[in-house]
């Protein structure tokens, strides 16, 4: 689920850190860059692991900073395809089961990928598994917010993600104002649509999977049952034990 991403950037130290050791600002420049940031076909970057090797500073004309080639270590999250994750429900929606792993929510449970078959409870907002039963009945399993869920990792997305533009100035709109009112409700969508770096698409739809709690209840009636096939064996017809002395 973590693994270690081998990194090298340039590193600029601004004069207010001088009083520092070279690696300890080296150190806070990194995490400051990468840290909580997504890189594209990287990862979402945790925290620093270790510094490899620093070359020699350089001060570039007209910039009083120091610039250093630095070679790291980082810790970043990024689980294989195939990995078993437990999180949490962060909300429901026709799209599929939205995941949160606490410090990552871009996590989604297509509606495709979930138990079978299923169905969205449009007054719960809730996905509900409507597990078969031996008499052929049904009985509903709701995907609550807030439940434990494992899930299998199936794909990573990553998006090449670009910095908003500012608003526009008046001048600007006024020179617009002749544009259809469609057109100009659809670029106010698009300019407020943000996309995830990176995204989880995960699936829930074999044995094991999915809210914990199913599985739980399903383990301690098993349980009850052989516990209640023990005790039986012990009794005779009677009702006394069946051991003499």
């Amino acid at each position: 689920m973590f693994v270690l991403a081998e990194l090298k950037d340039n590193v600029r130290i601004g004069p207010d850190q001088f009083n520092l050791k070279l690696v300890d600002a080296v150190r806070d420049e990194i995490d400051r860059k990468l840290a909580n940031k997504v890189l594209l076909n990287v990862g979402l970057c945790i925290a620093l692991k270790e510094i490899v090797s620093l070359k020699d500073s350089i001060i570039l004309p007209g910039d009083g900073a120091s610039h250093t080639e630095v070679l790291f270590r980082y810790v970043v999250f990024r689980p294989m395809v195939g990995t078993v994750i437990t999180g949490k429900i962060r909300n429901c929606s026709r799209e599929g089961v939205h995941v949160t792993l606490g410090f990552f929510d871009d996590i989604l449970i297509p509606h495709a990928a979930l138990q079978h078959p299923s169905r969205f409870d449009e007054a719960e907002q809730a996905w509900v598994w409507e597990y078969p039963l031996e008499d052929g009945a049904k009985h509903d399993l709701f995907m609550d917010v807030g439940e434990p869920i494992k899930f299998r990792v199936s794909r990573e997305i990553f998006e090449e993600t670009s910095p908003i533009g500012p608003p526009k100035t008046e001048g600007q709109s006024s020179q617009g104002a002749g544009t259809s009112a469609a057109a100009a409700a659809a670029a106010s969508a698009a300019s407020q649509e943000v996309k995830a770096p990176y995204k989880i698409i995960g699936a829930i739809n074999e044995s094991g999977l999915g809210v914990l709690s199913w599985w739980d209840q399903q383990g301690k009636d098993d349980e009850d049952e052989e516990d209640g096939e023990d005790n039986a064996e012990y009794d005779d017809e009677d009702g006394e034990g069946a051991c003499e002395e």
